[in-house]
């Protein structure tokens, strides 16, 4: 950097400048008057310097990174137009090319080998070339996650003769990495050896390991999956015997109180849905004081064989719960609860007659002072003639404290009799002093002047009455009778039960209510499950699935109940015991050879049951066997087209009876899920993904179909377009002379699939950034080919003249005491002398002359009227060129001529690459 400085001019000249060099320049004078400074920006043109670090690598995989970094601080002058990316292990001192055009400031770097140490480098290229490399911090190719622990110990349930259903649950730590899928493996007490159960990997908690032989014992134990790979196996079961086995049963159903006294309570019930495999042989009845802790069982050792049982010697006044077991030959099963402690009501109170008739008699009473600890449900009215020791049944519905009891026979003594009843059973009765029914006054005399008027008496209307379940009182519905036989209730409250009556009226009033109805929850019922199907069937089993409902009743749904029957004469039996969440089930167990009919009931929150669902028709149980399928669309029966980067998908529809198995294969080779690669297969369709797909994704691939019925495969043709690969070398060039030479090459091995358009050639001098031979096609650019050897061209010569244009021929207007420039371009070869000519005046004192192979140019500083005038340039031969000059004073404003900037009041700058 050197500095020339006069009373009246300063110079700063840095000379084979770099890109360092660019920059902020200020120009400062001062003296005792004080202090001026002007601004100097300065763009050296160059390569641009290295990307802004840091250089940051974010492992994804043990194959796969991601590079992030931030565009150069120095572009060099001209637009970066890409990135060249570099990378080499740790253990090499070589370079190898990852990418030598990325446009992005990231890059997704694949194919590194796991456990090895790798550095990046990246350089931004402009059209001046590539800068600087940019290098990453060393860093070791592994997953930033780990394989998944273990599961926990399989369960074993539902053995069958060459079957077990296993259960799991899932590891504690998932490894950081969502968990793929799950391995089944199994052993044979008689080996050693770990053998998978599985073909494919499971996605279930659960799996039917099937093909086991009858008799042996087996071990199985369970690993997940993740990105990873596989974790460590869970510890193994126990040994479990694989043969037709024989269960406790499921819990009895319906168990109710059908009786109570003050001492004694009478139950029934249902046999359970699941025998376990074996006839129910008897029952056990079991009792708990509500303040207690233990059971008491309250039935004869060796059970009760029929569904009811009645329980004596209970003390009055004290709760009691109760339950009941069924037993098998497997043993005792799970037991079924009354809902809650079991107590007495008292009987009502202060019982009276309050009228009698021929024909009736109307009775009142007070409830009873104790409850028995639940909402009083009804009360049981009984009656009997009093020349008879039968008690019959008048009413066991009576919601009032009140009734009137109708169809006595006129003469006849009557005696009543009343119990308090809650859900739990009803109290011991209390009874009314004997009653004769007959009229309060004597026969009247004999009618006068008989006439028929109406023969009958139609009805007129109805009234409807409700109750809240928790309540006695029953609500009126309607304030008008109702005509017809039908009404709409819209005052009820959600969430409530309810139960309904209605009582009839005509001319000579209004009859007895009718007999309650069931009770009715005040709730939307959800839909029935839709699209039940049958999936698969063996000679024991049948496999079905189904859709959720479209309306869940206002709740989740929180599980489903399946059920089966017999063709032709069965009732409908439950083949799940406990919740099912699923919606698809295994029905097993079944008899080969027999029709079946199956249908799913949807349960919500609010333990609503939906209707059942469509049934499935008949399904006989025998080995179903159907040839695998596949359904192609007709897009892949031609030639699967796609474009480099872009995702290759192949879908296909499939079938068959059992399950096939899936099988896919490039060019005859087995492919699985791996990389970019990703294979998904249900029982009814599979798909093959590509991801980011290149030119060595061409080929052939084979979807294959296999289970015991056949083989079946359909082939899928793919072309992957890219670019060309580089044209074949080697470039030679002949025939050079000063002005011309040929080149010749061969065609690219690679075409990437499309057909070569053209090529494209560049050349340039070997001291500046080289410019390559590349050949394009319809999709892209191809990889450079490569570069030819040095040539020398040889000189050759041209007639020297001046680059003149309209604008240089004018008159340059200067102010007076500024300084100004003339720059004259110029060609040439070789480069001619250059000379500069005033009239009277010595050019190379008064100014300064600068001459380059190109371009000539005089600065005179200091302006006066005495430099105004023609100046002329000479070239070695015949060429020149006048320019003038004329000391003036602008108005306002700067105005730019011929490469010169001038304005009011500052000097003259010249527009140039360089510095002054």
């Amino acid at each position: 950097m050197e500095i020339k400085n006069t009373l009246t001019h300063t110079t700063l000249t840095v000379r084979n400048c770099t890109r360092v060099d660019g920059g902020h320049f200020v120009l400062s004078l001062s003296n005792s008057g004080g202090t001026t400074s002007i601004p100097v920006n300065v763009k050296v043109l160059d390569k641009p310097g290295p990307p802004d670090g840091p250089l940051r690598v974010k492992v994804v995989s043990g194959e796969k990174c991601n590079l992030h970094w931030n565009p150069p601080v120095n572009d060099g002058g001209a637009r970066v137009s890409h990135y060249v990316i570099e990378k080499r292990e740790t253990s090499r001192v070589t370079w190898t090319g990852v990418e030598p055009h990325v446009e992005a400031v990231s890059y997704k770097v694949t194919k590194l080998v796991p456990g090895k140490e790798y550095i990046f480098r990246i350089a931004a290229v402009n059209k001046f070339g590539p800068g600087e490399f940019l290098e990453s911090e060393p860093f070791i190719a592994q997953n930033p996650f780990t394989t998944p622990s273990a599961p926990s110990i399989p369960i074993a349930s539902a053995v069958t003769g060459d079957s077990i259903l296993l259960t799991w649950e899932r590891p504690e730590t998932d490894g950081g990495s969502e968990i793929d899928g799950y391995i089944l493996e199994k052993r044979d007490k008689e080996g050693v050896r770990w053998t998978k159960c599985n073909k494919r990997r499971l996605n279930d908690l659960r799996f039917r390991c099937m093909g086991l032989t009858e008799g042996h014992y087996y071990q199985f134990r369970v690993m997940a999956e993740n990105a990873a790979g596989l974790g460590s196996p869970s510890e193994p079961s126990e040994y479990i015997k694989i043969c037709e086995a024989i269960y406790p049963p499921g819990p009895p159903i319906n168990f109710r109180v059908t009786d109570y006294s003050c001492s004694t309570v009478s139950l029934t019930w249902s046999k359970p849905i699941y025998d376990g495999g074996a006839a129910i042989t008897a029952f056990t009845v079991e009792m708990q004081e509500a303040a207690a802790d233990g059971w008491i069982t309250c039935s004869p050792s060796t059970g009760v064989e029929d569904t009811n049982y009645t329980v004596k010697r209970l003390r009055e006044n004290v709760e009691y719960n109760f339950r009941i077991r069924a037993m098998n030959a497997a043993g005792v099963g799970e037991p079924v609860d009354l809902p809650a402690s079991v107590v007495a009501p008292e009987p009502p109170s202060d019982l009276s007659v309050d009228e009698v008739s021929a024909d009736f008699v109307c009775l009142s009473w007070k409830p009873p002072h104790y409850t028995g600890g639940c909402q009083i449900s009804n009360y049981v009215v009984e009656k009997r003639d009093t020349n008879s020791t039968i008690w019959q049944p008048v009413s066991s519905t009576v919601a009032r404290t009140s009734t009137k009891i109708s169809r006595l026979t006129q003469g006849t003594e009557y005696q009543f009799r009343i119990a308090t009843e809650n859900r739990y059973g009803k109290s011991p009765f209390v009874e009314s002093e004997p009653v004769a029914a007959q009229y309060p006054f004597k026969p009247p005399g004999q009618p006068t002047d008989l006439r028929v008027l109406n023969a009958s008496n139609p009805i007129t209307g109805y009234h409807i009455e409700c109750k809240d379940q928790s309540s006695i009182l029953w609500t009126k519905l309607n304030k008008n009778p109702v005509t017809e036989s039908q009404f709409k209730v819209t005052s009820v409250e959600e969430g409530l039960i309810y139960e309904f009556r209605v009582c009839a009226e005509n001319m000579a009033g209004v009859g007895p209510c009718s007999k309650a109805s069931e009770l009715v929850a005040a709730r939307d019922q959800c839909d029935p499950p839709r699209n039940l199907t049958v999936t698969n069937i063996t000679n024991s089993s049948v496999s079905l699935s189904w859709d959720k409902p479209e309306y869940d009743g206002g709740a989740k749904i929180t599980g489903y109940i399946v059920e089966h029957k017999e063709i032709p004469n069965s009732c409908w039996l439950k083949c799940n015991f406990t919740s099912l969440l699923d919606t698809f089930l295994d029905v097993t167990g079944l008899t080969e050879g027999e029709q079946y009919d199956f249908r799913v009931i949807a349960k919500n929150a609010v333990e609503l049951l939906s209707a059942p669902s469509e049934t499935t028709g008949p399904v006989t149980v025998q080995q179903d066997v159907e040839p695998p399928k596949i359904f192609l669309e007709d897009k892949f029966r031609q030639v699967v087209v796609v474009k480099a980067g872009d995702l290759l998908r192949i879908d296909a529809n499939i079938c068959g009876r059992p399950n096939p198995t899936v099988f896919w294969l490039k060019n005859g080779r087995n492919i699985g899920t791996k990389g970019r690669v990703e294979i998904t297969a249900t029982k009814t369709h599979t798909s093959l993904l590509i991801r980011e797909s290149v030119r060595k994704d061409s080929g052939q691939y084979t979807l294959t179909l296999q289970n015991t019925s056949g083989t079946t495969s359909r082939v899928i043709t793919c072309k992957v377009l890219d670019r060309p690969g580089p044209p074949a070398g080697p470039l030679e060039v002949s025939g050079l002379s000063a002005e011309k030479c040929t080149l010749t090459w061969g065609p690219p091995h690679e075409t990437g699939g499309a057909e070569i358009m053209y090529y494209i050639i560049e050349k340039c001098e070997t001291s500046r950034v080289a410019w390559i031979l590349v050949s394009i096609n319809k999709i892209g650019t191809s990889e450079p080919s490569l570069e030819t050897d040095p040539q020398v061209a040889t000189e050759r010569e041209e007639e020297p003249k001046f680059d003149v244009t309209a604008e240089m021929r004018k008159t340059l207007l200067v102010k007076d005491g500024s300084s100004f420039t003339l720059t004259v371009p110029f060609t040439g070869k070789p480069v001619p002398n250059v000379t500069w000519d005033k009239a009277d005046v010595d050019l190379r004192v008064r100014g300064l002359i600068n001459t380059s192979s190109s371009v000539t140019s005089i600065t005179v500083e200091g302006a006066t009227r005495d430099d105004s005038g023609k100046y002329k340039v000479k070239l070695a031969g015949n060429a020149w060129i006048d320019m003038k000059t004329s000391s003036h004073f602008p108005s306002c404003g700067s105005s730019v001529r011929d490469g010169l900037v001038f304005w009011h009041g500052a000097p003259v700058q010249h527009i140039q690459p360089q510095r002054l």
